[in-house]
């Protein structure tokens, strides 16, 4: 019976189902482990579990959360459960992550630990297909001596890898290839680094060291660059940038050659990697020959020869293409010195001698010209694992010239001389080099030396796979120990083959044509080193017992470094990171992060929380608690009475990179006691109403339970407020939304809706109230007020003519329409404003000892005041009101407060209440709850009023204050307004020209202009509205049937004295075009258009505008009006159009003023007139001629070449012609016009593409054909480049000589680019 009851009770059990990724290496992350688990299984035999199937030795490897980005591992031999250690039961996935443990890699387990295990984790130890077109990551490359697929971790390869930065994978390619080069590694190794001379940071050979040391005796499976790169002087936005492996190593060696002068090492790069070449040019004619010697660092290979349709085909064809000499006939001949003419000659290069580590750069990156992009070759060239060079060594020619004229670039030999004597300069040249020098032998010698001297075998191939504009290096190199290839691709390392290698010939499986790399692989070989095959050099890597001394001290010093860092990381992995809060006696409410080790008791912890929030001197240590805490929703879930002595670790779930929860140090009074909180419990605010005084007080905090009962919970609120729980009137108020009284005594406050944390406000009253429905009761409109009125600060204009008269006489009373409703007594009370609202008498503490704790009030009140209400205010309270009045088309976000974002705005003020916690009146901005009005509450109050705020509707004008029957729109429907003088503590605002208005949000701008005009002094039609944004900008409100729910607490308004819009008109700003001004654009005057209004209607009301305002005396007929988009003048408006008709028109429209020389104007007479503005521009003088307007009247080309060949008398063959680029007036460099437009686009017409000319305004370039462009030295072209930026950047328009600038690659001798400015 016993073991049929642990059946059943197993069945019964919550099982846990985890879902495990491997990420140790890039062939396994694809990969998924599921679990199926009882919940009460322990993670140590999780671990086992995991090892068994994973076929890792276990303890090898950690387990971590992999929904988060901290990976904190969880404990290998914890006895926890795993319900208890976090996870989620009842079929929810529990993603883990299968990582590094200290940085190594998994040990897979031997052949005898997995022989039991079955099917699918054999088929664990075969990946899959890892990251497509990387070698030693490719699934596809396989042997049948090798399984590619077959996990390897670093025990197995030897070899550590090289983190990417970011795009670094071509520094981490030839840092490896450096390493693994004996010579090179050993040179390094020789160098001896001395502190007290330089930097260690900024020294690039020490930083090389360092790196060398790591990769050779780490226990990490990837090492970091930064240091490196540091060296290099570069800072973190160069890893992002991506460059050529080629540029790399040649900016490098020269960096290493600086840094290593006066030293042993000073001419390493040249003796390891410098060859030198002939360039030479003979006479066929008389055998003269001129030739110059060269040294090199690398020998570029032609992938496919220029205009040819076949790539080459291998290295020695290629390398036979470099030496293959070109012959100079016809144009091209040559002016030989010994026969004094021109003559037929070969041109061509001769090798010779190799370097010791020679490097073949193959050019796979080329231009096209046909598309004008730069272009990546794939085509297929193969490349031998040993290279004979020795076809390609200079040999003398049979027909050897008598005389040469030789000039050798770097030596010292110049001027004539045989062909044996530059032998003998080259042997004194070359001794002491470690490259293969042939011309200090015979000349029998001379021969058969390359034959045995010159083979070459491969070691590093780094590899490319992308296109021209970016992709990734990787580099697959040799090592001399054993012979065994390996894939260094950043972090990973993994062996390969030679199956695998010649996968990077490139190419596809097809015949060479022209379109073969279109479709080839585009993962290919593009550097390749060899190294001579000469057992007499050759040497070995240097054993860690063989290192010199230095070497060794810098071993140890890392070796301790990295016991450090692991250290610290077993330190981190164990410790519990928490955001912890406090309500501060002093500061309010604070927030840290608590890191405390999961074996610390919960005592410990909250010492340690005590002193993290500097809580000394101000509340004793037994007077705080940790308790859980739930920051959103404000709850506090649970204390934890007797576990004092618990772990943390145990308390919080164990180690985790984040938690669902938050801890909270409370405190108390010494003669309190701490209210303990269970989990299950909800927390409730109470507000308690005093519907006599209409106050609503601070919330104090009351825990419940979900299954109690509305008449249980009556009588909880009544223990803790001391009111009556049978007149008692509950109303929840649930998501900001709707208030929902709570009247069936019998119902659950689960079933009402109740959360984790809830919102409640009560009132319990004799009056009959309570017998009238709530909707129409007293309490729901007090309610409903509180929830709806917003603190506005409103600034009058200077010269008020009523201002001073009206605010002493109205600051007194508020002009409150719902008084009817109300007493008498109520009527003529002062303390029934709404404004004037007190806390209840604080004696309610008295009843702490109940079922909340006084210092619970306080959290709760205090946890809710420091947000303030700053979230939706416009600017700072503390800034003056000098505002930059500007138009909503100016501005890209001027409809930011439009009705989709009224409830985010309109929820900024944080406080639930009317008062603050001390006794008196208070200032409604520290009291208003400014929650987004919702529909339930709408709908009684303001049926079907509008609620956006300045948005563009069917009605493009703007409203009239007044309805068809010429009633005033605010006499409509009266909602809640009261206006007082701004506090005396406000010293930024002048007092006596501020309001601080509280009003209902639902009020329509018509109705808060009405309730204004007594403080402003005027009808609400001679004043206009503005609000004021952010960075003090102002626009006008102009829609007076829509409401201020798009405001919230403490938003500025500005009143300017002006004839505010009438049904119908439109506000516009209008502004002068000056085509041929530096500046084409100035604001005139502002004015007011009219609905049906002609366009010489609004010219004739707009000129004696002008003449007041700008003196400017014009004719009407000499003045045209046209469209302004931005800065760009558009439509021409003819003066019979009609606005609204004929011409679409919205407010804070904007328009251009022209005055006209000649007569154009007299041209435009219909719509399908085309007015296009034209200049000329002259490459002779490089200068641009004024603005000339043409009117056109079809949209043909022809006709505007006519009009342009008209203008300038240049032939129509000969007239050039472009469309300008960018904003009026299509400012250009003149270094770019003559090459970067699109002169003379092949179109018949100009509304198509590119031209897209439908619209006047239109610029155009001309040119003649034939005139030359003016020659400029370098000196006058880059004065002319200085003075052409500076008249751009002034104009506004941005610089650019290049389509694409890519960034230099530089490393910075002196630490740091910043030292000079230009290398950019």
């Amino acid at each position: 019976m016993k073991r049929i009851s642990q059946i059943h009770n197993a069945a019964e059990e919550p099982r846990v189902l985890c879902i495990i990724q491997d990420i140790t290496s890039a062939k396994t992350v694809n990969e998924r482990l599921t679990f199926n688990l009882p919940a009460s299984t322990a993670l140590s035999k999780l671990y086992e579990d995991v090892a068994h199937k994973a076929g890792y030795v276990n303890g090898s490897f950690d387990l971590a959360w992999g929904n988060t980005q901290d990976m904190a591992p969880l404990d290998h031999s914890g006895e926890l459960s795993l319900l208890n250690s976090g996870f989620e039961p009842g079929g929810k996935k529990n993603f883990l992550q299968l990582t590094d443990k200290d940085g190594e890699q998994p040990q897979i387990a031997s052949v005898t630990d997995s022989s039991g295990m079955d099917d699918s984790s054999q088929e664990r130890l075969i990946g899959p297909l890892p990251r497509d077109g990387t070698v030693g990551c490719s699934g596809d490359y396989s042997s049948s001596s090798y399984s590619y697929s077959s996990i390897l971790n670093k025990s197995e390869t030897g070899y550590v890898g090289l983190v990417n930065q970011a795009m670094t994978c071509y520094l981490n390619s030839l840092l490896q290839t450096l390493f693994m080069t004996p010579e090179f590694r050993n040179a390094l190794y020789n160098w001896e680094f001395e502190e007290s001379e330089e930097d260690p940071v900024t020294s690039i050979p020490y930083q090389l060291q360092r790196l060398f040391v790591l990769l050779q005796t780490s226990k990490k499976r990837a090492i970091e660059t930064t240091d490196v790169t540091r060296s290099f002087g570069w800072d973190s936005s160069e890893a992002w940038q991506q460059h050529d492996i080629q540029e790399l190593c040649r900016v490098m060696f020269d960096a290493l050659e600086q840094k290593w002068k006066q030293t042993e090492q000073a001419d390493l790069i040249n003796q390891l990697y410098q060859g030198k070449l002939k360039d030479y040019v003979r006479c066929l004619e008389c055998g003269y020959e001129s030739w110059r010697i060269d040294t090199y660092l690398d020998i570029p290979l032609v992938i496919r020869p220029f205009g040819a349709s076949q790539a080459y085909g291998s290295v020695e064809e290629a390398l036979q293409a470099f030496v293959q000499p070109e012959t100079l006939d016809g144009p091209n001949q040559y002016f030989c010195e010994r026969c004094k003419k021109k003559c037929d000659a070969r041109k061509g290069l001769r090798f010779l001698h190799f370097p010791y580590l020679l490097t073949l750069q193959l050019k796979r990156f080329d231009f096209d010209y046909t598309t004008m992009h730069r272009i990546k070759l794939n085509d297929r060239m193969t490349f031998p694992e040993e290279l004979d060079m020795s076809p390609f060594i200079d040999v003398e020619d049979e027909k050897s010239p008598q005389t040469e004229s030789c000039t050798d670039s770097g030596a010292e030999n110049e001027g004539s001389c045989h062909s044996d004597q530059m032998s003998n300069d080259f042997s004194t040249d070359d001794c002491v080099d470690e490259g293969i020098c042939l011309d200090s032998t015979s000349s029998t010698e001379r021969v058969l030396k390359p034959k045995n001297l010159l083979t070459f075998e491969l070691f590093s191939v780094m590899v490319h796979s992308g296109s021209a504009a970016g992709g990734h290096y990787y580099a697959c190199i040799k090592s001399f120990s054993d012979g065994q290839w390996c894939s260094f691709n950043d972090q990973h390392v993994s062996k390969i083959t030679q199956d695998d290698i010649r996968k990077t010939y490139g190419g596809s499986s097809g015949s060479r044509g022209y379109y073969s790399s279109a479709f080839a692989s585009s993962t290919n070989a593009y550097m390749l080193i060899y190294r001579l095959k000469d057992p007499s050099r050759n040497a070995k890597y240097l054993a860690v017992d063989d290192l010199p001394e230095h070497i060794k001290t810098l071993v140890l010093k890392e070796k301790q470094s990295e016991e450090q860092e692991k250290r610290q990381r077993e330190i981190e992995r164990n410790t519990c990171k928490i955001k912890l809060f406090c309500v501060h006696p002093v500061k309010m409410m604070m927030e840290s992060k608590l890191e405390v080790h999961k074996d610390k008791t919960l005592r410990e912890a909250t010492e340690m929380a005590y002193k993290l929030m500097e809580m000394e001197g101000v509340v004793s240590l037994d007077c705080c608690r940790l308790v859980k805490y739930d920051e959103f929703h404000e709850y506090l879930e649970r204390s934890y009475e007797g576990e004092e002595d618990t772990p943390m670790g145990l308390l919080l779930g164990g180690v985790k990179s984040s938690y669902m929860f938050d801890l909270l140090l409370e405190t108390r009074r010494p003669e309190q006691v701490f209210q303990p909180y269970k989990p299950g419990e909800v927390m409730v605010k109470v507000h308690v109403v005093d519907l006599k005084t209409e106050t609503i007080a601070s919330p104090i905090s009351v825990r419940a339970y979900l299954n109690q009962t509305i008449t249980e919970f009556k009588q909880l609120i009544a223990q803790a407020t001391g009111l009556c729980a049978e007149t008692m009137r509950v109303v929840l108020e649930r998501c900001y939304n709707d208030l929902r009284l709570l009247y069936v005594p019998n119902k659950t406050l689960k079933a009402e809706g109740f959360f984790r944390s809830n919102k409640v406000f009560v009132e319990s009253s004799e009056l009959t109230d309570h017998e009238v429905a709530f909707a129409d009761s007293l309490l729901w409109k007090l309610l409903d007020r509180h929830g709806n009125t917003i603190r506005l600060l409103v600034l009058l204009p200077e010269q008020s003519p009523g201002t001073n008269r009206t605010l002493c006489q109205k600051v007194g009373g508020d002009s409150d329409g719902q008084e009817g409703d109300r007493n008498d007594s109520q009527k003529s009370s002062d303390t029934s404003d709404f404004e004037h609202i007190e806390s209840p008498n604080h004696d309610v503490d008295s009843n702490s000892s109940l079922h909340v704790a006084a210092d619970s009030r306080e959290l709760e009140n205090r946890i809710r005041t420091p947000a303030g209400s700053g979230a939706g205010n416009s600017s700072d309270p503390d800034n003056h009101f000098t505002c930059e009045e500007r138009s909503d088309s100016e501005v890209n976000n001027d409809r930011s407060t439009s009705s989709v974002d009224s409830d985010i705005l309109s929820s900024s003020h944080s406080s639930d209440t009317l008062c603050n916690a001390d006794s008196g009146p208070i200032q409604l901005a520290n009291g208003l709850d400014s929650h987004s009005i919702t529909s339930s509450r709408r709908s009684k109050a303001h049926e079907g009023k509008k609620e956006t705020w300045d948005t563009a509707e069917e009605d493009s004008g703007t409203d009239s204050e007044y309805d068809d029957n010429g009633k005033s729109k605010a006499e409509a429907q009266y909602l809640y307004f009261r206006a007082e003088p701004c506090s005396q503590d406000d010293v930024s605002l002048d007092t006596q020209k501020c309001l601080v208005i509280h009003v209902d949000k639902r009020i329509t701008l018509a109705a808060f202009k009405q309730n204004l005009e007594p403080y402003v002094g005027v009808a609400s039609t001679q004043f206009k509205v503005f609000r004021v944004y952010a960075n003090n900008q102002e626009f006008e409100s102009v829609r007076l049937n829509e409401t201020l729910s798009s405001f919230s607490d403490d938003n500025k308004i500005t009143i300017r004295l002006g004839r505010a819009l009438k049904k119908g008109e439109y506000r516009v700003k209008v502004y002068q075009l000056l085509v041929n001004e530096p500046e084409p654009c100035k604001f005139l005057v502002d004015t007011v258009f009219a609905k049906g209004m002609t366009v010489r209607q609004s010219k004739e009301e707009l000129l004696p505008q002008l003449k007041e305002q700008t003196k400017l005396d014009l004719s009407i007929d000499r003045v045209r009006l046209r469209k302004k988009t931005w800065k760009n003048p558009g439509t021409v408006f003819l003066d019979y159009h009609v606005y609204e008709e004929d011409i679409s028109i919205s407010s804070n429209w904007e328009v251009f003023l022209e005055v006209l020389d000649g007569n154009i104007h007299f041209k435009m007479k219909s719509m399908s007139q085309l007015a296009v503005l034209t200049r000329r521009w002259n490459p002779a003088t490089m200068k641009l001629g004024p603005f000339q307007e043409v009117i056109l009247e079809s949209s043909g080309v022809e006709e505007l070449k006519e009009k342009l060949s008209e203008i300038s008398g240049i032939p129509l063959d000969n007239l050039d012609f472009a469309k300008g680029r960018g904003t009026f007036p299509c400012d250009i460099s003149v270094l770019e016009i003559h090459q970067d437009l699109d002169w003379n686009p092949k179109v018949s017409t100009l509304n198509v593409w590119p031209l897209y000319i439908c619209d006047d305004g239109a610029v155009v370039l001309y040119r003649d054909s034939t005139e030359e462009p003016l020659e400029l030295s370098e000196d006058e072209r880059n004065e002319l480049m200085k003075k052409e930026s500076s008249r751009l950047l002034k104009t506004g328009h941005r610089v650019s000589y290049s389509p694409r600038k890519e960034k230099a690659l530089k490393i910075y001798l002196d630490g740091g680019p910043a030292k000079d400015s230009g290398h950019d």
